[in-house]
């Protein structure tokens, strides 16, 4: 993928709330208080952060992340 920017998708429906997600690019994500499950802080990526944000989706252990152009 070229430095231009990503958008990321959320699968809720699938996130357990490991948490690995926070701790690879808590730029983008945190989690909620209630429940522990995946908040998008920023759900377009900046130029330069797409491999943390891969890095976020490749560490979830239930595939809830993804990245596309």
């Amino acid at each position: 993928m070229s430095d231009t920017g990503f958008k990321i998708d959320v699968f809720h429906e699938r996130c357990m709330g490991a948490g690995n997600c926070v701790d690879a690019a808590p730029d983008y994500f945190d989690q909620s208080d209630i429940d522990g499950t995946v908040v998008v802080l920023k759900d377009v990526g900046e130029p330069g952060d797409e491999a943390k944000v891969a890095e976020a989706a490749a560490v979830c252990p239930v595939a809830a992340l993804g990245i596309h152009r």
